[in-house]
């Protein structure tokens, strides 16, 4: 998969040359770029954004530096996918990570200040006739789009097959949707279950006693009911 994201912080992408998408990298599954939004910016101080129309507190970031930026990738690749994170777009899920997972190419637009210019993504969605996705994180404001960009970027990138050392792990993790039953029409989406590891006690507190019993099958009854109980405090 090949990764771009237009941004003015660059350097908030650093941590995607560490641990499990560092090595991915170096292992040819994943290609990840950055390009300076203020490189694209005229003038002296390459200001990349402006007064709102309409008034209005905070500034927009406008339209032409943006385009300056996409233009280029959008003309190397018509099939890319191009995703705005904002607080006033759809809500990012586990699903939606996994349908993105399987894209060649992703595009990443970080917004600040009041967000960008709403022309970019009508232009490049009804113009350029590119898909074009505006994700948010949750019911809440963030200073950019950088730090929803490197959660999407983290639980999207995780699911392409070799970037995860054991894709087992995959199975039984949180907000998957689980055959429990044998019957493929009966799926869960489930939480994790509590894991635990060495030592047997500590500070106190034990390990359940089912998980040292040796009995697999009351091990997964076990861990089952728990994912049910975790997902049903979430709803």
């Amino acid at each position: 998969m090949k990764i771009d994201i237009v941004t003015i912080f660059p350097e908030y992408f650093t941590p995607l040359s560490l641990s499990l998408l560092g090595k991915a990298q170096g292992d040819g599954l994943l290609e990840i770029s950055t390009h300076n939004l203020r490189e694209r910016a005229h003038g002296v101080h390459k200001s990349v954004d402006d007064t709102p129309y309409g008034g209005g507190a905070g500034m927009v970031m406008m339209a032409e530096p943006i385009a300056q930026a996409i233009d280029p990738l959008v003309n190397a690749d018509p099939e890319l996918v191009m995703i705005i994170p904002t607080p006033s777009g759809a809500r990012f899920t586990q699903e939606r990570a996994v349908e993105l997972s399987t894209a060649e190419h992703l595009l990443f637009l970080c917004g600040r200040y009041e967000g960008i210019d709403a022309r970019v993504p009508e232009y490049y969605r009804e113009v350029a006739q590119i898909r074009v996705e505006e994700l948010s994180l949750g019911d809440y404001v963030l200073a950019g789009g950088e730090v929803a960009s490197l959660a999407m970027i983290e639980a999207i990138t995780r699911l392409i097959p070799g970037v995860l050392g054991n894709p087992d792990s995959l199975v039984e993790e949180s907000h998957v949707l689980r055959d429990v039953s044998g019957d493929e029409s009966a799926g869960e989406t489930l939480v994790e279950y509590p894991n635990y590891t060495k030592p047997p006690q500590w500070r106190g507190l034990d390990v359940p006693e089912v998980l040292t019993s040796g009995n697999h099958g009351a091990i997964a009854r076990w861990r089952l009911e728990q994912a049910r109980a975790r997902a049903r405090k979430l709803t």
